[in-house]
């Protein structure tokens, strides 16, 4: 632009001087006796020069003009995107405000709501200790009163106030026991109360940390991904025994949520004591058990039928121990056995070692489970052989997937056979068994194994 602006000033300077018309004396005089006058015009070559510098210019301008829209056009745009990106930021803002503001009136509530349900708590552990002491002055009074029955049994008193006192001891037994039954009662809605309080101080802690964390818009999407991974949702139990706890008495298939782990399906046995979780359940052979490392690890099969639910979810409800293990079979004569242990079970990095934890010597039917397993019985499949015969891969000599202790002790995940059972040694040995009941290799005709919260066997008690 500046080289087109300079030759235009070269071009019009001679012009200025010399390019227009203007009157010059001649020497020569017309007839008349006066001056002629001669008119002197540019030359030619100085018009184009001009003419070529103005269309330089012009071209010039326009391109000027032209780079100049579209730059007003790309810093319209830009103003644009700035005003869209901050009214969005602004509502973001807003949002995250306003859930914030949620979250703590959430928290409140939950804090109002935990400081009720320990005062009813602490009410109904008061009335608890009142019926103990009711109850040990009722049984003061029914000791007093048979000596005064034993008195008039050697003659002290006739036989019409012997009848009226025994008819007051049935009197106070059966208040006793209405009584017995009503500690009952409050003890269970004891039970009920404290593990809904741990569920709501649980909850209580997440949304804590939700509320205190900043309200990054960058790091808010991800915080809220952490807190539905890490922990229970409000309405989802930790286990069966929660759901029995809270009113669900129909056996079937629903959402657990143990503690830092993801909701998952499964069969909930409900009794007339509690929920036990089902982990493994063998009927019809219409699932193959004999599966790899991997599958016995995720899960498979159908919870609606034959299935294995899968070490990873037994960990996670099973991990922090005081848990019990309930194992049920059946022959094809229509005989039925249960096992009933404490039990832990390990993560991955015990190979999923199962823990039997009781006190005292095992019984005949127990002992199937092998001597090593208070120190723990590593899971084996035929692709991951842990078991403790070092020569043997007892999980490929027979089938499926077991703590095996030795090759012979017990194996409910082996194949399962019709009756008759294979006449066959090496054939039987493969099938479902449990030697100290019917025998080494002796198939048997149904399993189901399951797991509860040691409060569930006291209850039993």
């Amino acid at each position: 632009m500046k080289i087109s602006l300079a030759l235009l000033t070269i071009c019009i300077a001679p012009l200025l001087t010399s390019g227009f018309p203007f009157e010059r004396k001649g020497a020569s005089s017309t007839s008349g006796g006066g001056k002629e006058k001669r008119v002197q015009y540019a030359a030619w070559d100085d018009v184009n020069v001009l003419a070529h510098g103005l269309l330089q210019l012009g071209q010039g301008l326009k391109e000027h003009v032209d780079k100049t829209k579209v730059q007003i056009r790309d810093i319209s745009t830009k103003i644009k995107t700035f005003n869209r990106t901050v009214t969005e930021f602004g509502k973001e803002s807003q949002k995250l405000h306003q859930e914030g503001e949620a979250l703590k009136a959430r928290a409140r509530g939950l804090e109002d709501r935990e400081g009720s349900l320990l005062n009813v708590t602490v009410e109904l552990r008061d009335r608890a200790e009142e019926m103990q002491k009711d109850r040990r002055a009722l049984a003061e009074r029914v000791e007093r009163l048979e000596e005064k029955v034993d008195g008039l049994a050697q003659g002290e008193r006739n036989g019409t106030d012997a009848r009226n006192i025994q008819m007051m001891l049935e009197a106070q037994n059966k208040r006793i026991d209405d009584l017995m039954e009503r500690i009952r009662l409050q003890q269970e809605k004891l039970d009920k109360q404290n593990m809904r309080i741990r569920t709501l101080q649980n909850q209580i802690q997440q949304n804590r940390k939700r509320v205190d964390a900043p309200l990054n818009p960058a790091h808010h999407g991800q915080s809220v991904l952490v807190e539905q991974r890490d922990s229970p949702a409000a309405d989802i139990a930790l286990d069966c025994h929660e759901l029995f706890l809270r009113g669900e008495t129909t056996s079937g298939v629903y959402t657990i949520q143990p503690l830092n782990s993801e909701p998952f399906q499964v069969y909930c046995e409900m009794t007339a004591v509690g929920g036990w979780t089902v982990i493994q359940r063998r009927q019809d052979g219409s699932v193959d058990f004999h599966q790899s490392w991997e599958a016995y690890e995720r899960g498979f099969g159908n919870l609606k039928g034959e299935f294995w639910l899968g070490l990873e979810k037994m960990h996670s409800i099973a991990k922090d121990s005081g848990y019990v293990l309930n194992i049920g079979m059946s022959d094809w004569n229509g005989d039925q056995a249960s096992i009933r242990l404490p039990f832990g079970l390990g993560g991955p990095n015990t190979k999923y070692s199962l823990y039997v934890k009781k006190e005292g010597p095992f019984s005949p039917l127990e002992s199937s489970l092998g001597p090593d397993a208070a120190d723990g019985l590593p899971f084996s499949t035929s692709d991951q052989d842990n078991d403790h015969k070092s020569d043997t891969n007892c999980a490929s000599n027979l089938s499926g997937g077991w703590w095996f202790s030795g090759c012979g002790q017990s194996n409910l995940n082996g194949r399962y056979f019709q009756s008759p059972p294979p006449k066959q040694r090496h054939q039987r040995k493969q099938g479902i068994f449990w030697k100290t009941w019917r025998g080494r290799y002796y198939p048997l005709k149904s399993s189901v194994i399951m797991i509860a919260p040691a409060e569930i066997q006291e209850s039993r008690s």
